[in-house]
């Protein structure tokens, strides 16, 4: 029995189509049914009814289903196992992270990470949404920010700095700013989506207090980089990482706006799931970004006006 046969009937299962199973596993769904069937015929047992739209487990099939799952992931530890041994760890590879630090920060050093590592097939969701680990099947997720997953193994990657900043010509031509109460006379571009903190803005102060002053504005977004495009196209004031923008800083794009009531910095974070046996993949892929990443983030380099005091 094909253990490929296995991986497609559970990811037809619990995605409830052959087509669905067929983009995640890059098949056509002829093939997937094709390789089904196979297995029922392996099996002289239904596994699933299929209609026009969706396919459903059959009793026999939620079994046979039940049943996969432990011997896959036995499959997965006694490979992992293997490469351990081998010091060549190998398997699919599943992160999540935020649209912008996808795109800035882990895209571009993937191949590199592949090239010392051929044996992993890397795939990056990236989305300012919070995954769902268990139905997206993440290995890793990339956070910025505060957390509330208490389930989840927290490896800490970077400190993360954030600042106010908005364009030199937004600024030239907007009244003045000199505390944070003035914000309420300005455009605050948002970041707003379910369970995001960022349409309220958390500021320190001179004395080592907090303040969080009204933040009002005309436009919102669920995504980061469309704040940092209105940002630079001078609508307004956004609360950014210098990760994001450390660039436009030091160009002079992006100008620092209350540098004497910075936001309260955050950390950003590798999550995964609690497991026994963490698969060597993804404590070689945290490794790396650690590395990348370096003590002192690569980001804030030139940048040491905007770093905290301690």
């Amino acid at each position: 029995m094909d253990t490929e046969d296995l991986v497609l009937f559970v990811r037809t299962a619990e995605l409830g189509s052959l087509s669905g199973a067929g983009r995640d596993m890059r098949m056509s769904p002829a093939v997937v049914s094709s390789r089904i069937q196979r297995l029922e015929n392996q099996l002289g047992l239904r596994l699933l009814n299929r209609t026009t739209r969706q396919v459903n487990l059959t009793p026999d099939g939620e079994t046979f289903f039940e049943h996969c799952l432990k011997i896959l992931e036995q499959v997965d530890a006694a490979e992992e196992a293997v490469s351990t041994r081998r010091d060549k760890p190998g398997g699919a590879l599943k992160v999540s992270a935020p649209n912008a630090f996808a795109r800035l920060h882990i895209a571009p050093v993937i191949p590199r990470f592949l090239e010392k590592h051929p044996n992993i097939q890397f795939q990056l969701v990236a989305s300012d949404r919070f995954v769902n680990f268990a139905d997206e099947k993440i290995d890793i997720a990339i956070r910025v920010g505060e957390l509330r997953d208490s389930s989840l193994i927290v490896r800490r990657l970077a400190r993360n700095v954030r600042v106010l900043c908005a364009s030199p010509a937004y600024l030239d031509k907007a009244p003045a700013l000199n505390q944070p109460a003035d914000l309420a006379s300005h455009n605050c571009l948002l970041l707003r989506f379910p369970g995001s903190q960022q349409f309220q803005w958390t500021l320190q102060t001179p004395t080592g207090s907090t303040t969080t002053p009204a933040t009002t504005g005309t436009m919102d977004s669920d995504n980061g980089e469309v704040l940092t495009s209105w940002c630079l196209d001078h609508h307004g004031i956004a609360l950014k990482s210098l990760w994001e923008v450390g660039t436009y800083l030091k160009n002079g794009d992006l100008r620092v706006v209350l540098a004497d009531y910075p936001p309260v910095a955050h950390t950003i974070h590798a999550l995964y799931p609690h497991a026994q046996f963490l698969p060597p993949r993804v404590r070689t892929f945290i490794d790396f970004m650690l590395e990348t990443i370096g003590d002192s983030p690569y980001w804030e380099t030139g940048l040491d006006a905007y770093m905290p005091s301690d």
